[in-house]
C-alpha cells in the first residue's frame, strides 16, 4: 500500500485500489454479451458440422459422436474443391490490382505535383458514399459492352463482352475508391522532403512512388490486401450476375447453390464446407493482425 504527504498537514493518506465503478460493471456486461452473440452463431456452425442429421433435425447442441468424416463428404456432394479454386484465384487477382491501382491513385492524390488534386480527393470522398448496389447495372452493363472480348465488334456489340469470365470477375472490383482514399491517407503522413530531395536527384515520379515512399507504407498495403482478401473471398452478389457456368462460381456462391433446395438440405456437409470457407479468414487475420491493427490505427485525418 502507498501513501502519501499532504504538503499543508504532513499527515499521510492511504491510497487504496479503485473498485470497478456500476458503470464499468455495465459496460463489460454489455461486451461479454455482445461478444457471445458474435461468437454462438459460429459455434453452432462448427458443432453442427459435426453432427448426423437426425441430431440436426433433433436441435441438440453437442454432436453425439465427432463425425470428421462430414467434411471429406462435403468435399464430395459439390465441386467444393473447384469452388475453392476460383475463390483464391478471384481474391489473389483483385488484392494484386487493388494494390497496384490504388496506391497509385493514392499517391497522386498525396505528393504528385498535379493540378486539380483536391477536386479529385473530393470525388474520391463522395464515392464512398455511393452504395455498391446503385452502380450495379451500370457497371454490369460496362463489362458486357466491353469491346473485342467475348464476341463484341469494336464498339462493344453482338457478344457479351466480359460476362462468364476471370476478367469481369477480377477488374471491375479491384479499384476501389475506399482503398484509394486509404493509401492517399498513408502517403499524406510522409514528409514532403523525401519527394523533393528525390526529384532534386532527378528520380522520375513513378520511381519515387516505387522506391522510396511505397516501402515505407507497408503497415497499409497489408491493411488494404486483408481488406480486399476479405471482400473477394466473400464476395457474392457481382459473381452470381455475371457468371453463367459452374467452372466460374466462387466459394461463396457454390454454397449457396448447394442449399438452393430447403427439403434436400444437407445441413452438415453444409456447415461443413461452410466452416471450410471461413478457416482461410480466420488464419489470414490472425497472422496479419499485428500489421491490419497497426495501419488502422496510422490512418490519419489528415488533410
Amino acid at each position: 500500500m502507498t501513501s502519501a504527504a499532504l504538503p499543508s498537514t504532513g499527515t499521510t493518506v492511504s491510497r487504496r485500489p479503485s473498485s470497478l465503478r456500476p458503470g464499468r460493471i455495465a459496460l463489460y456486461v454489455v461486451l461479454i454479451v455482445g461478444a457471445l452473440l458474435m461468437i454462438v452463431p459460429f459455434l453452432w456452425m462448427l458443432l453442427t458440422s459435426f453432427k448426423s442429421d437426425l441430431e440436426v433435425q433433433q436441435f441438440n447442441w453437442l454432436p453425439g459422436e465427432l463425425r470428421w468424416h462430414n467434411f471429406v463428404e462435403a468435399m464430395q456432394s459439390a465441386p467444393f474443391l473447384r469452388y475453392f479454386r476460383n475463390s483464391l484465384f478471384i481474391a489473389v487477382g483483385e488484392t494484386a490490382f487493388t494494390l497496384v491501382v490504388c496506391t497509385m491513385a493514392g499517391y497522386a492524390l498525396a505528393k504528385a505535383p498535379i493540378r486539380g488534386r483536391k477536386s479529385l480527393l473530393n470525388y474520391f470522398i463522395v464515392l464512398l458514399l455511393v452504395p455498391f448496389q446503385i452502380i450495379l447495372v451500370p457497371l454490369f452493363m460496362i463489362v458486357k459492352s466491353i469491346p473485342l472480348f467475348g464476341g463484341n465488334n469494336i464498339l462493344g456489340h453482338g457478344g457479351i463482352g466480359w460476362l462468364n469470365s476471370w476478367w469481369g470477375l477480377i477488374i471491375p472490383l479491384g479499384a476501389a475508391p475506399l482503398f484509394t482514399f486509404l493509401a492517399r491517407q498513408f502517403y499524406v503522413s510522409l514528409p514532403d522532403e523525401l519527394a523533393q530531395a528525390a526529384r532534386v536527384d532527378g528520380l522520375s515520379e513513378f520511381g519515387i512512388f516505387l522506391r522510396i515512399m511505397t516501402p515505407l507504407i507497408k503497415p497499409a498495403l497489408i491493411t488494404i490486401a486483408v481488406f480486399q482478401i476479405e471482400a473477394a473471398w466473400n464476395g457474392f452478389l457481382w459473381p452470381l450476375m455475371i457468371t453463367t457456368s459452374d467452372e466460374m462460381r466462387p466459394l461463396q456462391l457454390g454454397l449457396a447453390i448447394f442449399s438452393q433446395n430447403p427439403a434436400e438440405i444437407q445441413w452438415p456437409y453444409l456447415m461443413a464446407g461452410t466452416a471450410l470457407a471461413t478457416l482461410p479468414m480466420i488464419v489470414l487475420f490472425v497472422f496479419a493482425q499485428k500489421r491490419f491493427v497497426e495501419g488502422m490505427a496510422n490512418v490519419g485525418i489528415k488533410g
